[in-house]
C-alpha cells in the first residue's frame, strides 16, 4: 500500500467482526514490527499474541473501569511486555535523564499498528488494562509491566474511515535552517 494512504487508512478501531486472525497473520505482524528502531538496538520488550477463545478471555483485562467493552468481540490481541534497558541506556537515561524504553515501545506500537493495516487488518492500541491480571494470565511475576496492548481483527463491512483531523501543519511544524 502506498504508504499515505496507509496512513490516511489506520484509525483506532473499536468494532471487529467475527472473522478470525489467523496465527500466521500476528506472527507476520511481530516479525515485520521487530524491525523498528530501538535505543542502541536494545529492543527492550517481549510481544504476545492472544488468539482466538484465549482472546476472548484475555480481552476482560482490557475492559477495566467500565471502557473498553467493544474489545469483548476482538479476535485478537498483542501484549507488549516492557523489558529492561540495557547497561547503555542506562548510563544514556542517567546523564541525559531520558528514559529511552517507552520512546521504544511507542516506536514498536507504531510498526504494530501500520503492519497490520498494510496487511488488512484493523487496530487499536489499548491502555487502559489491569497488568497484575494480564501477567497472571501470561505466567509472569507480578509486577511485569504491559504498557500497551493492541486489538487486532477485521473492522465490520462498512465501518467508516474517518476524516483525520489534525491540527494545520505550520501550527506543529518549523524548519530551522
Amino acid at each position: 500500500m502506498e504508504l499515505e494512504k496507509l496512513f490516511l487508512k489506520r484509525q483506532s478501531t473499536r468494532e471487529y467482526c467475527e472473522k478470525p486472525v489467523s496465527d500466521d497473520e500476528l506472527r507476520e505482524i511481530c516479525r515485520l514490527a521487530v524491525l523498528a528502531p530501538s535505543a542502541v538496538n536494545s529492543q527492550p520488550y517481549k510481544l504476545y499474541a492472544v488468539n482466538g477463545e484465549k482472546a476472548r478471555e484475555f480481552s476482560k483485562f482490557v475492559q477495566v473501569l467500565g471502557g473498553n467493552k467493544w474489545a469483548a468481540a476482538c479476535p485478537s490481541f498483542i501484549v507488549i511486555e516492557e523489558g529492561k534497558p540495557g547497561i547503555v541506556e542506562r548510563a544514556g537515561q542517567r546523564f541525559l535523564k531520558t528514559e529511552f524504553v517507552p520512546i521504544d515501545i511507542g516506536i514498536l506500537s507504531a510498526y504494530i499498528v501500520l503492519a497490520a493495516e498494510n496487511m488488512g487488518l484493523q487496530t487499536c492500541i489499548i491502555g487502559l488494562r489491569d497488568e497484575k491480571a494480564i501477567a497472571a494470565f501470561l505466567g509472569a511475576k507480578e509486577n511485569t509491566k504491559y504498557p500497551l496492548v493492541i486489538a487486532v481483527g477485521y473492522a465490520p463491512e462498512g465501518y467508516p474511515v474517518r476524516e483525520k483531523k489534525r491540527n494545520p501543519l505550520d501550527e506543529t511544524f518549523t524548519l530551522v535552517k
